[in-house]
C-alpha cells in the first residue's frame, strides 16, 4: 500500500488531538483524512483545509470531541458534518454516507460504515482518495491516484449522474479543470456538463459566485473558460461575457509582468467595457459591493490610456480616477491592444501608478474666505478653478502660483 511522504500537518498537534479523540471512540480505521488535503499531498501542493471522513455518527463524533476537551460545532447536522476546533484550528468531519434522494442542489442522505460507498457519491475520482493517520493512502475507485498524478479530472461513475445529483458539479468540473487538468479533458465529462448546463438556472448565485472566482484565481484558467464557452456553460453563469481573447491576452500580460493572479480583473476582462454589464454580473455572481464597484470602475469610459501617452498626462487620470483604477484599466487596455502592443509604453504606466501618491489638494475653504469670498457655493467654485490650474501645472504649487490662482478666480468671481 502506497504511503503518503511526511506531512508536517498530519503530525501537527491540532490534528493528531482530534484524530486520537475519533479513534478512542471508534477504534483505529474510525477515521481517515479525505479529499483536497491527501489530493494536495499527493501532488506536493500546499494544504489549507483539513477535511476528516469517519465511520462514526454525528451525535459519536461531538462526544468523542468533547470527551478530549476540543470544540465541537454541529455545522451541517444533516449531512452528516461537524467541525472540531483545535489549538484555533477547525476540522470538518462527516460521517461517511450514501445518497438517499437528490434534486440537483440538495440530497438526503444515509449513514454508512463503507469507505467504498462513501467514495461512491463523491464528485471526481482524484477527490476520493482517503489516507489514514499513518499516511497510508486509499483509493476505493481504483484511479484516484492516477488520475491526481496525470492530471484527469473524471468524475465517479456516470458524469451524468452525479451532474443531476448536484448540478454545481458542472462549475466545479470546470474549476478543477483550470487548478489540476492537463492533457485532453474527459469527453464524457465535457459532454454531460453541455447536456445537463440548464441545470445551473436552479443554483444559487452564491454558489456559482464562488466556483468561478476560484476557477479565475488559477495560475492559468485559459483553457478552462475555454471549454466552458465551447460547452455552453459560460453564457449560462454569465451570460454578459464576450471577450475571451482579451482574457487569454491579459493572462499573457499578468505572466509577462509577474503580476499575480487577479481573479476580479479576469472576470472584467470577459466582460464589455460597459459599467452596467459590470454592476449586472456582479449581482449574477453576488459579488460584495466593493468587488462590483471596482468592476464598474475597471470597465468606466475615460480618461483614455494609451501606452504611448506622457508621465504628465498619466499623473493627471491618475489623480481622476485613482491608482487602483488606472492600474486596472492599464492592464485591461493593454490586454485589448492586440499582440502588437507597446509593452514598453504600459509597463511605464504601470511602475508610474505604482509609485503615485495622491498628492492633499493646494488650498483650503478658510483660505479662499480669507481671500474675500463670501461663505457658500462661491467658495466651491473658487476651489475648483484652483485646482485646475493646479492640475494644469503637473500638480505643482508655490506660494506665488497659489495666489495668482486664487485672485484669478476671484476676479472671475466677482466678474
Amino acid at each position: 500500500m502506497e504511503t503518503l511522504p511526511n506531512q508536517p500537518w498530519m503530525s501537527d498537534p491540532a490534528t493528531a488531538a482530534v484524530m486520537a479523540a475519533l479513534e478512542r471512540a471508534g477504534g483505529a480505521d474510525c477515521a481517515r483524512f479525505v479529499g483536497g488535503c491527501v489530493r494536495n499531498a499527493v501532488l506536493g501542493a500546499p494544504v489549507r483545509d483539513i477535511d476528516i471522513a469517519t465511520r462514526l455518527t454525528p451525535p459519536a463524533v461531538t462526544a468523542a470531541l468533547e470527551a478530549a476537551r476540543l470544540k465541537a460545532l454541529p455545522t451541517g447536522l444533516a449531512h452528516g458534518t461537524v467541525t472540531a476546533v483545535a489549538r484555533g484550528r477547525s476540522f470538518e468531519i462527516t460521517t461517511l454516507r450514501r445518497d438517499v434522494e437528490t434534486d440537483g442542489r440538495r440530497a438526503v442522505v444515509a449513514f454508512t460504515t463503507d469507505w467504498a460507498e462513501d467514495a461512491a457519491r463523491r464528485d471526481f475520482r482524484l477527490n476520493a482518495l482517503y489516507a489514514d493517520r499513518a499516511g497510508r493512502l486509499h483509493d476505493p475507485t481504483g484511479a484516484g491516484l492516477a488520475d491526481a498524478r496525470a492530471g484527469r479530472v473524471v468524475f465517479v461513475g456516470d458524469a451524468a449522474r452525479r451532474i443531476r445529483e448536484d448540478a454545481l458539479r458542472i462549475a466545479r468540473y470546470f474549476r478543477f479543470l483550470a487548478w489540476y487538468g492537463r492533457g485532453d479533458p474527459d469527453p464524457a465529462a465535457l459532454a454531460a456538463c453541455e447536456a445537463e448546463r440548464d441545470r445551473l438556472s436552479g443554483l444559487s448565485a452564491e454558489r456559482i459566485g464562488h466556483e468561478l472566482m476560484t476557477l479565475l484565481a488559477a495560475e492559468d484558467p485559459r483553457r478552462a473558460v475555454r471549454l466552458m464557452a465551447r460547452t455552453g456553460v459560460l453564457a449560462r453563469l454569465v451570460p454578459e461575457a464576450i471577450d475571451l481573447d482579451r482574457l487569454e491576452a491579459l493572462a499573457a500580460v499578468e505572466a509577462e509582468m509577474s503580476a499575480g493572479v487577479d481573479p476580479l480583473i479576469r472576470l472584467a476582462a470577459l466582460l464589455p467595457d460597459d459599467p452596467a454589464a459590470a454592476v449586472a454580473a456582479a449581482a449574477r455572481l453576488r459579488l460584495s459591493n466593493p468587488a462590483r464597484d471596482r468592476l464598474a470602475a475597471a470597465l468606466g469610459s475615460g480618461p483614455r490610456l494609451s501606452a504611448d501617452m506622457g508621465s504628465r498626462e498619466a499623473r493627471r487620470a491618475l489623480w481622476a480616477i485613482g491608482a487602483g483604477t488606472f492600474r486596472d484599466r492599464v492592464m485591461l487596455t493593454w490586454a485589448g491592444s492586440g499582440p502588437e502592443a507597446n509593452a514598453a509604453g504600459w509597463r511605464a504606466l504601470l511602475e508610474t501608478a505604482a509609485g503615485w501618491r495622491r498628492p492633499a489638494p493646494p488650498i483650503g475653504g478658510e483660505r479662499v474666505i480669507a481671500a474675500g469670498v463670501p461663505p457658500g457655493p462661491a467658495v466651491g467654485a473658487v476651489l475648483r478653478a484652483v485646482e485646475a490650474a493646479w492640475i494644469d501645472d503637473d500638480f505643482v504649487a508655490d506660494e506665488a502660483r497659489l495666489a495668482r490662482w486664487l485672485d484669478a478666480a476671484t476676479r472671475r468671481l466677482a466678474g
